[in-house]
């Protein structure tokens, strides 16, 4: 079924032949979705009421019995009602959409957990070198249908679910995307969890438990809206909670020191890290890995129960409250000093009961094997960290081996330093964490102690070896002292110290990291640094969301191992037909000044001014705001609304990007060049067909290599062209396009409503200075950005050379698979190996550790909606 197709034909929003959407990422709602007005029993004699009034009884034909590891349709239509009847989450008597999800969601679960449990028996007993990827986000998308595509049972269950009355599809929208991240850094670590178990890699991931994710956007006439996630209101499926794995994790309190000069951290406060496993499966594998999401919770004892029958009710479980906190949200407020806190609790929860995990793991594989030898520790164990959040994970682990094993501190380092490694996913300064020393020896003193001996030992090792190097040391060092009244701890330096290898996520990125971010630090460890290509899962990202577009790429192949192997793609012939439909125009982006929604909204402005003529982060808010009033006025046009029309998305999500992507024909990735890391969503248009127009940022460059520069629709600065075109405005050389200047005119004078625009505007105007200057040069890219649609209104007019672009497009992206991403990985960085197993593993363990112009239209989109500007 083509579900992008049938929804926008169903939807009066898709009437006009010309559509541009803006839409912004963060969670699954879409306002046109449309259920089915059906309800249905799939056991029992019982009456329900429908949507019409009337009662409807149906008669049981399918038998209520256990099939855990059925793939049958027979036997798991079975199972499903098995569920339906002895794992009740609702009222007896329905067996309603909402119900049979979750029914057939532990249907599903009973096999994944026997090749879970298989796949950890294994892992035991063959005692590989395994991989940990630390990320505070991990953006997963619906489970069902990922799941059954990677057990190659999607048929299987659609059909088992329509002997129940009811279609797959529709079972799948009543899933919740879970609130467990925000943008591309949470997508990427989930494309690779599901690369990793595809590649039968010994690796788990390691996240928090948010309840209220980051936040739910809602859009009203005073522009965005937060409000919180309520992916948990009901309860998550697909997550088996530990009781039996908990950790505590302190903060607060002091380093006490031993008369033998052992260190010791005692006192403050203790919460218990409570693991929830998800089971992540690979695609043709029986393997199946773990994503770990930590819980923080108090114990029964930490209740004053006098304090309670007091009448102190809050007093009496204030460690309760405060646990509470630690996983409500991901990314608090830190404008405040206890959002500070609490932001630095989550990244040190997060590392410390990841790492205890992890040693506990090491050591529980060598029970029984004598005395445990701690230098084996590098050659088991590889830890990954998803940018600097996880940075804390270091002193950690040194803290661990030194005050809880015994190790020393040449020992200690020697391990840590052999297995850490460390991922940037940025060059903007905002996003290089920076913790005031202050707030660390508060909230974590042992660690502070650490982290100012490993700083101390960087210096005397670069004085030692590197004299030449004493004038750079002041910006190489981890302790910054710049501003002496707060002096703060430099969270990337630390990675770079402290890790192994450091790698970027495109080439370009690379380079410059190498080249400038940290330049200094290459002359000291010339291996130390690599490149590491993002990519995206081919089989949620095209055969899972795309299933059309497969079964065409699976004929023409005449193989479907492509799925696995995306450097097949470029098989694929250059002639097949098509009918022709109106051009969607995307752009999926977090806000953020430097992806330029601003560009995307004033180059509609300016074509919507051509029609006519022819017959938390502020500014970001700001830009949500414009969209939505420039949208309302296009609309509601007469003169231009069959041209042309502006549509914000709120909530973008995973489920979302599942159906938009795939009737998507133009791509907006339009960042000033040199600012984005990679961006993976390019990855995924470009996957499905669609046409990018861009700059040369991030993985734009690669992308464009690979499809062919003809099949790319390029404007804008490069990236070493930037600097020297901030200067020449800072000197009052640049001379604005007067097509830039009639859009900004026009939004002042109240074209589209009487909101003061002039704080976002005035961002454009200007020399230099605080929020002036046009820092993201969006003057200077306006007119290429203008001939650059101009040159796809030309294209799209051929439609036999716009089909023949498209199937380069996808023809172009083997290079970007997560599977080629993660396998470099592991043999570049982690050491690892493929850990398949084929058989049932007869192995009893111990109780386990871890058990989207003439022809033109949707325009833009924000990954995550509006973020504060600290936040990646």
């Amino acid at each position: 079924m083509d579900r992008f197709k049938e929804k926008r034909e169903s939807s009066p929003i898709f009437g006009a032949d010309f559509i541009h959407w803006f839409t912004s990422l963060t969670h699954p709602l879409l306002p046109f979705l449309r259920l089915p007005e059906r309800w249905h029993l799939g056991f029992e004699d019982v009456c329900v009421q429908g949507n019409s009034g009337e009662s409807a009884r149906v008669t049981n034909t399918v038998p209520g019995v256990a099939h855990p590891l059925a793939q049958e349709p027979s036997e798991i239509a079975s199972n499903i009602n098995y569920h339906a009847r002895y794992s009740p989450c609702f009222s007896p008597v329905k067996f309603e959409l909402e119900q049979a999800y979750y029914a057939t969601a532990h249907s599903v679960r009973d096999l994944l957990i026997q090749r879970w449990n298989d796949t950890y028996f294994h892992f035991h007993k063959v005692d590989p070198k395994q991989t940990y990827y630390l990320s505070m986000e991990f953006l997963q998308g619906r489970a069902l249908t990922n799941a059954v595509g990677n057990l190659r049972l999607l048929d299987s269950y659609a059909d088992a679910l329509k002997k129940l009355g009811y279609e797959l599809e529709d079972i799948a929208e009543q899933e919740k995307d879970a609130a467990l991240g925000n943008g591309g850094l949470g997508r990427l670590a989930s494309c690779f969890l599901d690369s990793m178990a595809t590649l039968n890699l010994p690796a788990w991931g390691y996240g928090l438990r948010y309840r209220y994710g980051l936040f739910k956007q809602r859009i009203s006439w005073e522009g965005q809206e937060e409000v919180a996630e309520d992916w948990l209101e009901r309860f998550n499926p697909w997550e088996i909670v530990r009781h039996d794995v908990a950790f505590p994790v302190r903060f607060f309190g002091h380093v006490e020191v031993s008369p033998s000069g052992s260190r010791k951290w005692v006192g403050g406060e203790v919460i218990q890290a409570l693991a929830y496993d998800v089971p992540i499966p690979g695609y043709k594998t029986k393997n199946t890995i773990s994503l770990r999401l930590w819980e923080a919770t108090a114990g029964s004892e930490k209740f004053n129960l006098f304090q309670f029958n007091d009448g102190q009710y809050e007093s009496a479980a204030q460690l309760h409250h405060r646990a509470q906190e630690i996983c409500a949200v991901l990314y608090p407020g830190d404008a405040t000093e206890n959002g500070k806190i609490l932001r630095l609790k989550q990244q040190f929860f997060l590392c410390s009961a990841s790492i205890q995990d992890i040693i506990g793991r090491f050591k529980e594989r060598r029970c029984g094997k004598g005395q445990i030898q701690w230098s084996e520790f590098p050659t088991k164990v590889a830890v990954q960290l998803n940018d600097t959040h996880p940075t804390l994970a270091i002193p950690e682990l040194m803290r661990l081996l030194m005050d809880e094993e015994g190790l020393g501190w040449d020992e200690a380092w020697d391990l840590t330093r052999r297995t850490v490694a460390y991922t940037n996913h940025t060059v903007l300064p905002e996003a290089l964490e920076k913790w005031s020393q202050e707030l660390i020896t508060k909230l974590l003193p042992r660690h502070m102690e650490i982290i100012d001996e490993i700083d101390k030992r960087f210096i005397i090792m670069v004085r030692s070896t590197q004299q030449d190097m004493e004038n750079k040391l002041s910006s190489m060092r981890i302790m910054d002292y710049s501003n002496t009244e707060k002096p703060v701890v430099r969270m990337a330096n630390l990675c770079v110290v402290s890790s192994h290898t450091v790698n970027g996520v495109a080439e370009l990125h690379s380079n410059i990291l190498k080249s400038e971010l940290f330049a200094d630090y290459v002359s000291l460890w010339p291996s130390k640094f690599q490149n590491k290509t993002n990519g995206i899962t081919s089989r949620r990202w095209l055969r899972f969301c795309n299933p059309e577009l497969s079964a065409v790429i699976t004929k023409w192949l005449t193989t479907d191992e492509w799925i696995t192997d995306l450097d097949l793609l470029t098989g694929l012939p250059t002639g097949v037909r098509i009918d022709p439909n109106s051009l969607f125009d995307i752009q999926v982006k977090r806000i953020h000044e430097y992806k330029r929604q601003l560009l995307n909204i004033l180059g509609v402005v300016h074509r919507y001014k051509k029609l006519k003529a022819f017959a938390t982060y502020t500014n970001a808010k700001r830009i949500v705001k414009l969209v939505n009033d420039v949208g309302t006025v296009v609309n509601n046009d007469s003169e231009t609304s069959d041209l042309l029309k502006v549509i914000f998305i709120p909530n973008y999500s995973v489920s979302v990007a599942e159906m938009l992507i795939p009737g998507s024909e133009l791509s907006q990735h339009i960042s000033t060049a040199g600012m984005e890391a990679s961006g993976t969503s390019n990855m995924k248009f470009a996957l499905n067909g669609c046409m990018i127009i861009g700059t040369l940022d991030g993985a734009n460059v690669e992308i464009r290599e690979e499809i062919g520069e003809e099949n790319f629709f390029l404007f804008g600065a490069r990236a070493e062209q930037v600097p020297v075109l901030r200067k020449q405005r800072e000197d009052g050389l640049f001379k604005p396009d007067p097509r830039f200047e009639d859009a900004k005119k026009l939004i002042r004078d109240g074209a589209f409503g009487s909101y003061d625009y002039s704080p976002l505007l005035d961002s454009l105007e200007g020399d230099s200075g605080y929020g002036r200057g046009d820092y993201f040069l969006v003057g200077h890219d306006f007119p290429g950005y203008i001939a650059a649609q101009a040159a796809v209104d030309e294209a799209y007019r051929d439609r036999t050379r716009w089909l023949k672009m498209s199937i380069l497009s996808t023809a172009g992206c083997g290079k970007f698979s997560s599977d080629r991403t993660i396998s470099q990985y592991a043999k570049d960085i982690w050491a690892s190996a493929n850990a398949r197993f084929h058989n049932r593993t007869l192995l009893l363990s111990p109780s386990p550790l871890l058990s989207c112009t003439f022809c033109c239209a949707i325009r833009a989109a924000t990954y995550g909606g509006v973020l504060p500007a600290s936040d990646p």
